[in-house]
């Protein structure tokens, strides 16, 4: 299943020299929604001083598809592909919302990272339950 997990609108400090969307504004999109994905299975943002728990980014697979030009709204879409003991193996696709075209889409490998000991932690079990939940079929 997929959830709305980012809505944005491209402006134009955002656009690079031919016009369109940068690369480090797609990254950020991709980014919040993923904050936003993870608190759908429970994630808490308290948890970062609570817990002295955050996310570590490991594996980054991007394919940019059609332009956004400034003035472009655009939404995210995202699932789950993977549950692992640490991590979370996630898809995100990039629409623009005028045209209903994906724009771009990523598979990210994320781990829960103890902000301490500075290495992964192991999931929750409510979390690990939550985002099988949501898990489908890898088709990117």
């Amino acid at each position: 299943m997929e959830l709305v997990t980012y809505r944005g609108v491209v402006y134009p400090v955002q656009c690079d020299v031919m016009g369109h969307m940068n690369v480090q504004h797609y990254i950020g999109a991709f980014d919040q929604a993923g904050w936003h994905l993870v608190a759908a299975i429970g994630y808490k943002p308290s948890w970062l001083k609570e817990r002295n728990w955050g996310w570590a980014d490991r594996r980054y697979e991007i394919d940019f598809v059609d332009e956004l030009p400034v003035g472009s709204l655009f939404e995210v879409r995202s699932r789950f592909l993977k549950v692992g003991h640490t991590s979370l193996t996630t898809h995100h696709a990039m629409y623009n919302s005028e045209k209903g075209t994906l724009s771009a889409e990523i598979t990210a490998v994320t781990i829960l990272f103890d902000l301490v000991a500075r290495k992964s932690t192991p999931l929750p079990p409510e979390m690990v339950e939550g985002a099988k939940a949501y898990l489908v079929e890898a088709s990117v």
